[in-house]
């Protein structure tokens, strides 16, 4: 038989049992539909987290001050510690090979007001490095220059969040802004950020969209710590030039500061790199795990198109018979089966890609998670499927093929 009557006959066969075939579908759709959108998932998770760490910069080490107690916080000081400072900044600086840039921050949590309205937010002083050292872009206006901090001026930056409660119809630059007793100009808002909603390696955990940036001189004249034995900053973002260099880096900086801090462990050190890393590797395994659990379904779809073409062999057995016996082979028999069988698998391929794509597209808009529909995924699951159609289909063409032409004839 030619390969194109074969094809022929598959189609046909398909459109005369339209339920059954489709009922032997449904294996195969469900099985595409749901590895397609389980590896936009994953990927949806990977793309999420390496945004994460990008924000905190590939190439940065954070040290970041510990959440110490009242008694551990006295117990620290009483031992000379005094925290954080920018002296310990300026010694990194200074000490560090491969240095390019460094920022320090102090932070406060306070109220800030405009007109009759209010929000809690983290009042964050920051340096002019760190704009440059951290993926942070404003929606509109500008962020903190050096002409602000040099000249300690009363301005901010709104993060996303704060300004959509303070100024719901309003466009805020220019605006004052009451921030404890002090007034603020707005200059800049920022781009909305999802950084933070859970933790990062020992760095607190909040919203961006609620932090309000100022420069760092003005940060220090003009808010007061919540409490007297506060850290003068809370954290120092060290930049290297090559993220080969920062583990290696970090212990030298974990060096200077346990000299500095006599030997007090009253600060953590995160290197983004390193965390970013491991995070891949994990959904890199968990993409494997949830591709894997989705292909089960492909499996069972394999199961179902087997069974089928045994029981259409039995079915049509005096015709295989009546083939045989005026001169088909028995390859043309098997190619026969077999190219029924995949018919089946890429029918359902093509409308379980359709529907994975739509599933995905349907996550995305109408849930918190975050997809990533890669090409990669749609051309596995159809692949996939098709493999499954030739694989299930060989045994039921094989012992189609393997019937006597006298026994096939004579079968009722």
């Amino acid at each position: 038989m030619q390969y194109e009557e074969n094809i022929r006959l598959a189609i046909r066969g398909l459109i005369d049992h339209k339920f059954r075939s489709f009922l032997t579908m449904l294996g195969i759709i469900f099985g595409v539909a749901s590895v397609i959108t389980m590896l936009s998932i994953g990927e949806g998770a990977k793309k999420a987290a390496i945004a994460k760490y990008q924000d905190l910069g590939v190439n940065n080490i954070i040290v970041r001050e510990k959440k110490l107690s009242d008694e551990e916080l006295e117990e620290t000081r009483a031992k000379f510690s005094q925290g954080l400072s920018i002296q310990d900044a300026n010694v990194i600086k200074e000490i560090v090979p491969g240095v390019t840039g460094i920022a320090s921050q102090a932070e406060i949590s306070s109220e800030v007001k405009y007109t009759d309205k209010s929000a809690k937010s983290t009042i964050i002083g920051i340096t002019p490095e760190f704009v440059k050292m951290l993926n942070y872009k404003t929606d509109k206006g500008d962020f903190i220059t050096a002409d602000h901090y040099k000249r300690s001026l009363k301005v901010c930056v709104l993060g996303a969040g704060v300004a959509a409660t303070l100024f719901r119809n309003e466009d805020p630059i220019g605006k004052m802004v009451k921030i404890e007793d002090q007034w603020m100009e707005v200059v800049g808002i920022l781009k909305s950020k999802t950084l933070f909603t859970e933790t990062v390696g020992e760095l607190a955990a909040r919203d961006l969209n609620t932090d309000i940036y100022v420069p760092l001189t003005t940060f220090l004249k003009r808010f007061t710590p919540e409490n007297s034995l506060t850290s003068e900053i809370q954290q120092i973002t060290i930049q290297v030039d090559n993220s080969n260099r920062l583990v290696e880096a970090s212990q030298l900086i974990d060096a200077i500061l346990q000299r500095h801090h006599f030997n007090n462990r009253d600060y953590n050190i995160v290197i983004p790199y390193e965390l970013l890393k491991q995070e891949e590797k994990e959904k890199e395994i968990y993409n494997f795990l949830l591709g894997a659990i989705a292909a089960i379904s492909l499996l069972v779809g394999g199961i179902g198109i087997m069974n089928i073409m045994l029981a259409t062999v039995m079915e049509r057995t005096r015709e295989i018979g009546i083939r045989r016996a005026i001169g088909a082979r028995k390859a043309d028999i098997m190619s026969q089966f077999v190219s029924e069988a995949v018919a089946i698998s890429i029918t359902g391929g093509i409308i379980g890609v359709v529907v994975g794509v739509g599933l995905s597209l349907s996550v995305a808009a109408f849930t918190d998670v975050s997809i990533s529909l890669k090409m990669y995924s749609v051309l596995i699951a159809f692949g996939f499927s098709v493999l499954v159609g030739i694989a299930f289909g060989y045994l039921p063409a094989k012992n189609a093929a393997n019937l006597k032409p006298i026994d096939s004839i004579r079968y009722e």
